[in-house]
């Protein structure tokens, strides 16, 4: 195979923030061309089974987690075409004004470098582009924003039952937002509802990159080159430009690729990564915050039999309906500080990391049998996605282990504070009290779950305090740009991959607007 030695850009992974980006710079004529360390995969390749799920994930280098509260890259994130956001849920709430200044508001933590009137118009936009499920309406805490396109996903029996605990304590309910057809949208389907979201939408329903906006880049020439390690970004002597990457492919044969302009968007914890191995210190790195500020949500996993049938095989596995009467206000807690949201009713399957066999792991043998009989009929569940408040000291490091190229591991430490594992504690207990409020027979919590990762290469105003300005330029380097999650200074109570998306489209018009400049 030929590979190409210039470039107008190279793009470093194929997920969410790297698949839009490339279309977006595709389609406006520049040359484009996506490295991804993985395994290429299609539409066809995704199974719809457990042991396909796990295929989806991490697979890629080891990642040393360390810290009481493990990041777990190892289910958050992707390798091979499409990334994290192949194997994600579709859950798309937007952040809210609160969480972009929660220093100027509350005096603590970190605030991002834009407001949410920056961003509503991309969420807008984003929503119209890809698809969005819901009802703005009934979404009575959601930020001023437009409508969705489509029509709210339907309530099946488990939501309807768990939504008579919150209706009981007197709570807001309103159908999940979902970048999910409810009807065909775009020339792609409707769902099918069958729950097997986390292996992938191989009918296109779901709003992956491969049905959304690789195929538009491809559309316009971009070329995606597959088991492609990055092991080095390029610059001049001064240091002030990057004039491209080395890459490795599976022989292990270095490739050397030239761009007038290079776009890391490989997750939040290869990216630093690869920043801190390509220049003695980190390149980008004179804030010292390279790595820094790595955070990843608490789930608080409540469950619970019900004495109906609640079909809980049924839906979408990122769940049926939203609750966010404790979302704003962070410092108005009975304990902890933060925001956290209610996703109601996901679609589970009886085993697997995600399944309801195993959701209490102190049942087994004959009781375990009885329970999985009853379960299969009688199961409900929730999650909260609890904000996870950003530390200096949890962070992404270089080992002294390598990989086979030769590149240093990356060692992630995290421990949460205190008044977010408060704030978990204080979900849990709400949630409990939810479903006793449904009469659900039995309710059990499960251990906290992190889920989604954020930081490591945050945004801010200059570059003592921040890796890259709000469009995910570097501070250091003008034609260096960072995209994905890795850009946030707080990580909300939200699912994080609509505000990826609202912020990729905001820097891709950036870049194409001040290109001559920039290059």
């Amino acid at each position: 195979m030929n590979y190409a030695e210039k470039t107008d850009v190279v793009i470093v992974g194929s997920g969410a923030a790297g698949s839009l980006m490339a279309a977006k710079l595709a389609e406006s004529g520049k040359k484009v061309i996506i490295l991804e360390a993985g395994p290429e995969r299609t539409l066809k390749d995704l199974t719809s089974s457990q042991i396909h799920a796990r295929r989806l994930k991490w697979s890629g280098d080891l990642v040393m987690e360390n810290g009481a509260q493990p990041i777990g890259n190892g289910f958050n994130s992707g390798y091979g075409t499409g990334g994290a956001a192949l194997h994600h849920y579709a859950v798309w709430p937007r952040l809210h004004a609160e969480d972009f200044k929660i220093r100027s508001l509350h005096g603590r933590h970190l605030d991002w470098p834009i407001s949410y009137d920056d961003l509503r118009p991309y969420y807008d936009r984003i929503q119209q582009e890809v698809g969005i499920s819901g009802d703005s309406q009934a979404e009575v805490w959601r930020p001023d924003g437009a409508d969705y396109p489509l029509p709210p996903v339907p309530a099946f029996q488990q939501s309807e039952i768990i939504a008579e605990g919150f209706k009981k304590l007197g709570k807001s309910l309103s159908p999940l937002p979902l970048a999910l057809n409810s009807r065909e949208y775009m020339d792609r389907p409707g769902c099918l509802w069958d729950g097997w979201c986390d292996a992938g939408c191989p009918t296109k329903a779901l709003a992956n990159p491969l049905a959304v906006y690789l195929p538009k880049a491809k559309k316009h020439d971009c070329q995606i080159i597959h088991d492609a390690t990055v092991t080095r970004v390029l610059t001049e002597q001064n240091g002030k430009k990057t004039i491209g990457v080395t890459y490795r492919i599976k022989d292990g044969i270095e490739i050397t690729l030239m761009a007038k302009m290079v776009i890391l968007a490989a997750f939040a914890i290869q990216t630093p990564r690869l920043l801190l191995a390509s220049a003695e210190g980190g390149l980008a790195n004179r804030s010292g915050l390279l790595g820094s500020y790595i955070m990843s949500h608490a789930a608080a996993l409540v469950y619970g039999l019900f004495e109906e049938e609640t079909e809980p095989y049924m839906g979408p596995t990122g769940g049926q309906m939203l609750n966010q009467d404790s979302y704003d206000h962070k410092d108005k807690r009975p304990q902890g500080f933060g925001s956290y949201q209610w996703m109601i009713a996901q679609a589970v399957k009886p085993n697997d990391l995600l399944g309801f066999g195993g959701s209490n792991p102190g049942i087994f043998g004959a009781k375990l049998t009885e329970f999985m009989q009853r379960a299969a009929q009688h199961f409900g569940g929730m999650t909260a996605c609890v904000e996870d408040l950003p530390q200096r000291e949890n962070r992404v490091s270089l080992s002294s282990e390598k990989d086979k190229f030769g590149l240093p591991l990356a060692s992630v430490t995290h421990t949460s504070h205190k008044d977010s594992l408060a704030l978990w504690q204080g979900a849990k207990q709400e949630g409990m009290e939810i479903f006793k409020a449904a009469k659900a027979e039995q309710v059990w919590t499960g251990p906290l779950g992190p889920m989604h990762l954020m930081g490591g290469t945050i945004m801010g105003q200059d570059a003592e305090t921040s890796v890259t300005n709000s469009y995910g330029q570097c501070h250091d380097i003008d034609n260096l740009f960072i995209a994905g999650p890795g850009l946030f200074p707080t990580s909300g109570g939200v699912n994080p991959t609509f505000t990826v998306h609202a912020l990729t489209l905001r820097s891709s018009e950036y870049i194409l607007k001040n290109w001559s400049s920039l290059t």
